[in-house]
């Protein structure tokens, strides 16, 4: 791991000091100098994940798709939203406006003695030297932010506003590997929020979470794939396969619980299907479903979700208006 982590830092810096640093300093953004490395890293990371998209999960499709593509259209707008969330584009934006926020609120609480609840400190009683080979910390970390995930997806199909934004994401009806990031931009908001205080409460480094973000979300878009493939009965059950989240998607089954009409569902799991299995919300019934909204069928009222990205947005945002009873 050590010797990816070298190799990784040492593409970041060429990279940087070839395109980054003369782009700054031409744009008159030199004091920008440190925050740019940073966001290079997140850019080498995106060009990664989307080099294995294109070069392992594109042909996974082409292989044995669970549906012929009948809307390139629809495709093309998912596309968007990957570039902008993986090419950094995102969390650059959140980097300005949040970034000063958390410093200010973790500046103060140290001010007052209150110090983040380190997970190696809260597991050496019980685990002694855990987190004292790389791997192992890894591992742990993604474990928590797994769960965390679980719990922050489970409130996305809870809670009426929040299902106002999120439903953009499974109102695509021509899923592939590009779907994973087609999210409303406050509902991406929100959960990042969630996610950068937990890798500041539990003390993650900055090098490891962006790593964490990159294997999560390296996992996700294969798990939204339109290939028709499942990890055996063992395999699905440590792994969130491309079958498990489809039937996540499937009208019907992945964001209703107690019938037409409710909020819930089956299969929230991020990675791991362990938490679905404990928490009983797993299905793991070998189905291969249209994805989609209920309420995007024709006889029950054939809702508009928008079709390019800027009326995804916009919509998203009467939909939560009108949930909140604004």
């Amino acid at each position: 791991m050590n010797g990816l982590t070298d190799l990784f830092g040492q593409v970041q810096q060429a990279l940087f000091e070839t395109l980054v640093q003369p782009a700054l300093f031409k744009l008159g953004l030199g004091s920008l100098f440190e925050d740019g490395y940073d966001a290079t890293g997140w850019l080498l990371v995106g060009l990664i994940q989307i080099a294995v998209m294109l070069c392992v999960f594109a042909p996974l499709q082409r292989w044995r798709p669970v549906e012929a593509v009948t809307d390139r259209a629809a495709i093309r707008v998912d596309i968007v939203y990957t570039l902008i969330h993986r090419l950094g584009v995102f969390r650059l934006a959140l980097f300005f406006a949040l970034d000063p926020l958390w410093d200010a609120l973790f500046g103060y609480l140290h001010l007052h003695g209150m110090q983040p609840l380190q997970l190696d400190q809260l597991m050496a009683p019980w685990w002694p030297g855990v987190l004292d080979t790389a791997w192992a910390s890894f591992v742990l970390y993604l474990l928590v932010f797994d769960f965390a995930n679980y719990w922050l997806h489970r409130a996305q199909h809870q809670f009426n506003w929040w299902w106002a934004l999120h439903s953009l994401h499974h109102s695509q009806r021509q899923m592939t590997m590009w779907s994973d990031d087609r999210n409303h931009l406050l509902d991406s908001v929100l959960i990042d929020i969630a996610l950068v205080l937990l890798a500041r409460l539990i003390g993650v480094a900055p090098g490891q979470f962006v790593a964490l973000v990159a294997i999560g979300k390296l996992l996700e878009s294969l798990s939204h794939a339109n290939v028709r493939l499942t990890f055996g009965g063992l395999g699905e059950r440590l792994l969130v396969s491309p079958r498990y989240h489809r039937v996540h998607h499937a009208i019907g089954l992945g964001h209703e619980s107690a019938g037409e009409g409710t909020l819930g569902g089956h299969n929230f799991a991020v990675l791991f299907p362990l938490w679905d299995m404990l928490f009983r919300t797993a299905n793991f019934e070998l189905r291969f479903d249209p994805t989609g909204v209920r309420d995007q069928l024709p006889e029950a009222g054939g809702r508009d979700y928008g079709r390019g990205f800027w009326a995804q947005q916009w919509l998203g945002l009467k939909r939560l208006v009108r949930a909140r009873g604004v």
